[in-house]
This record gives structure tokens, C-alpha cells and sequence, in this order.
């Protein structure tokens, strides 16, 4: 019996991906509501539970891919590629309307482009304490800081190699989850109580899981509009990570 089911999750392993997400996902959700009360978001939890998988399944293996070493896992590779990464993205683009981002004024608009800059400044810095000393591992590990898939898209335009690409999204994770947990705690200081600043706070962020999971947890109604101005500041960092930004790297580091 277990040699078939075996052979029944190698032969699906996409579904068996999608079961194994799934899975994770309801006991985040079931641990936020029972441990936390819902003030650390299911979506920080899964997060948080994904990468002990792939650390677990790793070092077991000695492989490198984290959970797709393991033979039924597999699946998980390509459900977290980069196939479903830009079909996540083109999705996401077609339900932008330019014309919402009005409601945000121009302070929605400012809190845009600083965001995505202040994040990139902060991830360049990072990676040139660490010694990263080439444009494009700089770039895109800085990229990776303004989101986990602003790092990979810049990383993959300007030929980035896969170790600078998988910290890039590992910067953006981090910082995904750290706006989820920090959010509920931070909002009654900065006045996080309504649409107009669920968006600039949107902006300013910039991870839309990070920012509705945080939303989410402090008031369920302010997560469109924060959503909103999140959504726009990923396709902002798509087209400024690999081009000016770039350059302006590049340029720097001449």
C-alpha cells in the first residue's frame, strides 16, 4: 500500500505540490487563530514553515534545491518556479487599473517610488557588506529586497547567477514576513486606520503578501487598498530593477 502511494505522488507530483501547500497552509492558519489570535498572519507562519522544509529536506538529501530534492516532493520546484512566478505576475498586472491609483493622490504616488528606492538602497548596502562587489549580483540582490519577485525577474533580465537570484528571494521573504508580524503592532503609531493610509503604507512597503497579511491582522477593511498601491510598487520595481536602477548601480561601481 505505501509502495503505491508512492508511485501515486511521483506520478502527480504537481498535485501532490498543491496538497502539500495546501496542507501547510491550513495549519498556519489554524496555529495563527489558536496561538496567536490572529495577530501573526497564517501567511507568515506558512512562510516560515516552507523554509524549515526546504532546510529540513536539504541537509537530508545534500541537495540543493530544498524540498524538490525529495523524490515525492518534487512537484514543489516546479510549483515555485519560475513558469507560475511570471504567470503570478501577469495576473497580478492584468487586474491593476492605472486609473485607481488616483485615489492615492499624489502621496500615494510618492510613497511608490520612494518605497521601491529605500528598499533597493537598503538591500545594495546589505549586499555590499557581504562582500558582493558586481553590478549584477548587487543589483539583484537589492531588487530582491524591494520583493521577492522583483529580485528574480531583475535577476533573470540581466544574467544573474542562480546563488544571487535564490538570496533575492530570500531577502524578500524576510522582509514579506517581517511587515506581516510588524504591522498590527505598528499601526496604532503611525495611524494605520483608514484607506488613505492603508494605501501609502502600501506603497511604502511594497510585499503584497506582506502588507494584506499585515492588513489583515490589524483590520481586514484596509487590505484592498493596501493591496492596491502594493501591486503597483512590484511592477515598478520590474521595470526600474533591471534598467535605471541597473545602471545606475553599474555606473556607481565603475
Amino acid at each position: 500500500m505505501g509502495a503505491l502511494l508512492e508511485q501515486v505522488l511521483l506520478r502527480n507530483g504537481l498535485l501532490t505540490a498543491f496538497a502539500v501547500i495546501g496542507l501547510t497552509l491550513l495549519l498556519s492558519y489554524r496555529l495563527s487563530a489558536r496561538l496567536c489570535a490572529g495577530r501573526i498572519h497564517g501567511s507568515a507562519i506558512a512562510i516560515l514553515l516552507g523554509l524549515v522544509l526546504a532546510y529540513v529536506c536539504g541537509s537530508w538529501t545534500g541537495g540543493d534545491k530544498g524540498a524538490a530534492d525529495v523524490p515525492v516532493l518534487a512537484g514543489i520546484g516546479l510549483f515555485g518556479g519560475a513558469m507560475l512566478r511570471d504567470f503570478a505576475i501577469t495576473a497580478t498586472a492584468f487586474g491593476v487599473d492605472v486609473r485607481v491609483l488616483r485615489q492615492a493622490g499624489a502621496s500615494g504616488g510618492a510613497a511608490l517610488l520612494l518605497g521601491v528606492l529605500v528598499s533597493f538602497a537598503a538591500g545594495a548596502a546589505v549586499a555590499l557588506a557581504f562582500g558582493y562587489d558586481d553590478p549584477v549580483s548587487v543589483t539583484t540582490i537589492a531588487a530582491g529586497a524591494v520583493t521577492y519577485i522583483v529580485g528574480p525577474v531583475t535577476g533573470a533580465a540581466i544574467g544573474a547567477s542562480s546563488d544571487a537570484m535564490a538570496l533575492s528571494i530570500a531577502a524578500g521573504l524576510v522582509k514579506s514576513m517581517l511587515v506581516m508580524v510588524a504591522t498590527p503592532f505598528a499601526a496604532p503609531f503611525i495611524g494605520l486606520d483608514n484607506p488613505r493610509t492603508a494605501m501609502i503604507f502600501g506603497g511604502l512597503m511594497g510585499t503584497t503578501s506582506g502588507v494584506c497579511g499585515g492588513l489583515a491582522a490589524t483590520d481586514p477593511k484596509l487590505v484592498p487598498y493596501g493591496a492596491m498601491t502594493a501591486t503597483f510598487y512590484t511592477g515598478l520595481g520590474c521595470l526600474l530593477g533591471p534598467s535605471l536602477l541597473y545602471l545606475a548601480v553599474r555606473g556607481l561601481m565603475a
